[in-house]
């Protein structure tokens, strides 16, 4: 079976590892899987070294980025002279940039055959997955309703199948957005590799000896691109407000708080956090590849994003057996679980973390205020958050499921190994 993926690009965050890894479990004497990428643009850390590391190397097109621009042409005519070359089963298109100029290049390599005329296309199946969505608090209005008009059409007249990673996300963009049939849809979790955080608990001490915190001192950090989305501005109001309601109630404990990322944005959280008092409070670390030794020094593991699929960062912080706080975006709503008792109006505690509305400040900062002084509800949504990782968030299972789609779209019994 051939496989070609393509994704926009190769920038740090969850849908980068989560390629690769597919790429990497798709390589046997049954399957033979290329990855092509786009360019990360200028702000973004690229990722490419992950694929290195893992012995996958992915096929660039220069001209293909996340953002809209007359090189798409080029983009798409490109992907449809690779698609002949390489004669793909399956082409399985992730993100938005990549799921339109992919499909649209593959709805050419399909019907541009002479046997086209008789209606027998090229033999492929196309598969898209969205890993999130643009359909709300991405743009304004209008260019919004332009992507979703335009995904509904790709997803009726092209795409044979739709991968969403939650079951919340299914419901958001078949429901709510009416994109593709019910039928067209399948929920397949993320996949990571768990073996890297195995022993989290014997490098907690590493970062932490380093920043001078004892054991008592709250830690809390999030980890992301620091872009709109992400809404970091919302962190540092929270933490503001999180310090001063804390230290009331623990005013011999040290709290610190850790931005992991870099971006476009930093320049301006940074002076946001000198404007509002956080300057000798809040470490901006960069971006960082030993993230193995992160999240075990932290205490609480925030996201306070405006829009996710399921986000990766929330995936690693429960594998270390953190506990985390987190917007009710997308698909964040299935990790947390479902609410259990101490929830109040402001905030909800769920069975692996704790929940808020999204852009609440004073919501974020009750709910850190209760993680933080409560040290056995740290501890239970963390083992909790553990178990449930370990039970359905392999990439062992990612590539079984994948594995299982393809032969089912092909109609094929092909080896699960």
């Amino acid at each position: 079976m051939k496989i070609v993926r393509v994704i926009a690009r190769l920038n740090v965050g969850g849908p980068a590892k989560h390629v690769v890894w597919l790429t990497k479990g798709l390589q046997s004497p049954e399957y033979d899987s290329l990855l092509v990428a786009g360019t990360v643009p200028p702000g973004e850390d690229d990722m490419s070294y992950f694929a290195t590391e893992i012995g996958v190397a992915p096929v660039f097109v220069q001209e293909m980025s996340r953002e809209i621009s007359v090189k798409d042409v080029l983009t798409i005519w490109k992907l449809y002279k690779l698609f002949l070359r390489e004669s793909p089963d399956i082409i399985h298109t992730h993100t938005a940039k990549a799921g339109t100029v992919g499909r649209v290049a593959g709805f050419f390599y399909r019907w541009l055959t002479p046997k086209a005329i008789l209606g027998r296309p090229r033999a492929c199946r196309f598969v898209h997955t969205y890993h999130g969505h643009i359909f709300h608090s991405y743009y304004g209005p209008l260019k919004t309703r332009a992507f979703l008009m335009i995904e509904r059409v790709l997803a009726r007249l092209i795409t044979d199948h739709l991968v969403v990673v939650s079951e919340q996300q299914r419901q958001e963009i078949n429901q709510q957005f009416r994109v593709g049939r019910a039928s067209q849809f399948s929920v397949i979790p993320l996949g990571l590799d768990t073996g890297v955080f195995a022993d989290w608990s014997e490098r907690r001490q590493s970062l932490r000896d380093e920043l001078g915190l004892g054991p008592d001192d709250i830690l809390v950090g999030i980890v992301g691109r620091l872009t709109e989305i992400k809404n970091h501005e919302l962190f540092l109001r929270a933490a503001a407000l999180f310090r001063d309601q804390f230290r009331g109630d623990s005013p011999k404990a040290r709290i610190l708080f850790m931005v992991v990322g870099d971006g476009a944005l930093r320049k301006v959280l940074e002076d946001q956090a000198a404007s509002i008092g956080l300057a000798n409070e809040v470490v901006f670390t960069g971006s960082r590849r030993d993230l193995e030794n992160v999240y075990p020094a932290l205490d609480i593991v925030a996201l306070t994003s405006r829009n996710e699929g399921t986000p990766l960062t929330l995936i690693e912080a429960m594998a270390n057996a953190r506990a985390v706080i987190s917007t009710a975006v997308g698909g964040v709503v299935d990790l947390l679980g479902p609410r259990v008792s101490g929830s109040n109006q402001t905030f909800s505690v769920c069975e692996r973390g704790i929940s808020v509305p999204p852009d609440d400040a004073s919501s974020f900062a009750a709910g850190l205020a209760r993680l933080a002084s409560d040290a056995t509800l740290r501890r239970e949504t963390g083992d909790r958050g553990l178990q449930f990782v370990a039970a359905n968030y392999s990439k062992e299972r990612l590539v079984k499921d994948i594995k299982g789609l393809y032969a089912h779209l092909l109609g094929k019994n092909l080896p699960a190994s």
